[in-house]
């Protein structure tokens, strides 16, 4: 039996459906993706900084370098969904922290806001990637008037479509 129209008020939930043949968009592969986060490290007043990665949480397609270079490349082409949590690790107030990612070496977009007491600045955004040589790191910044230790809580992001 072929199915051509469903109305919602014919179908019960709770039957079972048996389907011969192929099922096609149902679900998705949201894959790569990759969640990683560091350990603290020291920001200058005023200066863009990259953060520095410490452990792989999630890594499929092995798209994350947690050697030197602390960036992703991911190797499918399309858009991909980045959020980016850094805070300070200490009690320590900061007047002013942003959060950016960036695209290829350049600032491709942050947020900001006052870390009180443990708090944490949040930043995401959808970037799109051409699967080969595009790269994505974190980077932050803090205008407390010294340095001043941050730590990533997370910098994550995975695939979700051309």
């Amino acid at each position: 039996m072929a199915i051509d129209k469903i109305q919602s008020e014919s179908i019960n939930l709770a039957d079972t459906f048996a389907f011969t043949g192929t099922v096609t968009g149902a679900g998705e592969n949201n894959k790569p993706i990759f969640k990683v986060s560091g350990s603290s490290l020291s920001l200058s007043h005023n200066t863009w900084t990259k953060l520095t990665i410490s452990s792989e949480a999630i890594d499929t397609g092995s798209c994350f370098d947690l050697g030197s270079n602390n960036r992703f490349t991911p190797n499918v082409a399309g858009k991909y969904l980045f959020i980016l949590s850094i805070m300070s690790p200490t009690g320590t107030d900061v007047d002013y922290i942003g959060a950016s990612i960036y695209k290829n070496g350049s600032s491709a977009g942050g947020a900001n806001g006052q870390n009180l007491n443990y708090n944490s600045t949040v930043f995401s955004t959808i970037l799109e990637a051409n699967g080969s040589s595009d790269y994505f790191e974190a980077y932050a910044e803090q205008e407390s008037g010294g340095s001043l230790n941050i730590q990533v809580s997370e910098f994550s992001g995975f695939y979700i479509g051309n």
